[in-house]
């Protein structure tokens, strides 16, 4: 059996609608001791006695009774055969995972699983745009530059309400969402329900491979360095550190860090991330169940910690997991202000299992993270220094207030 991936940062907002089948969230890798599966599914009919990974374990063969008992009513009774048992193992699993109430604890069939373990190599196949899927309906929040859905006319607010003519209102967003993604070149149309419009609105997408890199800079007017981070991935720390470099040789008079939209990420990325902006200390806190607290430091070498040049991050409602604990990190130093509108507050950590024969994993929420200075921003978020907002009216004029309003923190008077 693989080896499971120890997951932090999960974020279940703002997820890319470009992978075939990505099940929400973003990973953080680090590999921990090997679990073995409760059990495996017997043939039709027959009971598992036996111990270990070829059945249900000994100590748990009388908690198991009802379940094979419907396991083979299902076999023997049910109308269409034969039953798929893969699909049977699967909805199981999943249902499990569920009865345990936490939506970051879940199961991921082995499509999500290979599609969620590539999102962080920056290119996909799909639409091109974030999505919400906390609500009752999908809806999108910004699609991506030059990206599809963008030149079809996707904007920041439309909700989708039928794929390809099928009504999906009654489905669950995530669902709706998986039913959105697919492969390059395959087309869709999505019927979509946009705020101020009276009646729906019908578009026409093909799929695309969309590449998207982690991290872009530039120097903006009157010598300030610009940084946006969109997720935590693998190149993300080396890609930061090159560009730090090239900007902080031009001496720029302040810095902005753009983590709006970000959903997350890698752990070890987010301390790298860190590590370039704060000389020495903790960088996060990892909190068990028992209490049990385990620090996680600053690495040496970055290339902009230098606290006389000012630093503004930027945030949002789509700021979640690895974009807060680095924003959070850096708020509790005081080595940058926050600007924008509280974040999405995701502050647990999660294992992502891989299970036996590529079915797939599961996620299960194993601790809670907690900033430098031990601040929980689990279901509350953090509080920006500053507070902008910026409308869907805003994106759609090409307008953004948060931006102009870190400009001017540098360019006024204070």
């Amino acid at each position: 059996m693989s080896k499971p991936i120890k997951i932090i940062l999960i974020a279940f907002v703002a997820v890319v609608l470009v992978v075939c089948s990505f099940g929400g969230g973003l990973v953080a890798g680090r590999f921990i001791p090997g679990l073995q599966p409760v059990l495996a599914a017997p043939s039709a009919g027959t009971p598992a006695v036996s111990g270990g990974q070829g059945g249900t374990p000994a100590d748990l063969q009388s908690l198991f009774v009802p379940f094979w008992q419907a396991w083979t009513i299902i076999h023997q009774q049910y109308l269409d055969q034969p039953v798929d048992n893969t699909k049977l193992m699967e909805g199981a699993i999943n249902g499990m995972m569920q009865s345990l109430g936490d939506p970051h604890s879940t199961y991921m069939d082995p499509q999500t699983y290979k599609d969620a373990t590539t999102e962080l190599q920056g290119s996909y196949a799909g639409i091109g745009a974030y999505v919400d899927t906390n609500g009752t309906l999908l809806t999108i929040t910004k699609p991506i530059a030059n990206s599809p859905a963008e030149k079809a006319g996707i904007q920041a607010g439309d909700q989708i309400i039928a794929i390809d003519g099928q009504d999906v209102t009654s489905l669950p967003p995530e669902a709706v969402r998986q039913k959105v993604l697919g492969p390059e070149g395959t087309k869709v149309t999505l019927t979509v329900q946009r705020p101020g419009e009276t009646t729906p609105l019908n578009f026409d997408i093909t799929r695309a491979t969309i590449v998207i890199p982690s991290v872009s800079s530039k120097m903006l007017d009157n010598n300030i360095a610009y940084v946006q981070i969109t997720t935590f991935g693998e190149s993300t720390a080396s890609d930061l550190h090159k560009q730090l470099g090239d900007l902080m040789a031009k001496n720029p008079k302040g810095i902005i860090l753009d983590l709006r939209d970000n959903g997350g990420g890698y752990l070890e990325t987010a301390i790298s991330v860190i590590s370039e902006f704060v000389p020495s200390g903790v960088a996060v806190i990892e909190k068990a169940g028992n209490g049990t607290e385990t620090p996680y430091d600053v690495q040496k070498g970055g290339l902009a910690t230098d606290s006389k040049i000012p630093m503004i991050v930027l945030v949002n409602a789509y700021s979640a997991s690895a974009s807060e604990i680095t924003a959070g990190t850096l708020q509790d130093y005081g080595r940058a202000k926050l600007l924008g509108v509280t974040t999405y507050g995701k502050g647990t950590v999660q294992n992502w299992v891989p299970l036996s024969d590529n079915q797939g994993a599961v996620r299960i929420t194993i601790a809670r993270w907690l900033t430098a200075k031990g601040r929980s921003i689990d279901k509350k978020g953090l509080t920006p220094d500053i507070v902008v907002n910026m409308t869907a009216d805003d994106i759609k004029a090409g307008k953004d207030p948060q931006l102009d309003a870190a400009v001017k923190q540098f360019t006024s008077p204070q």
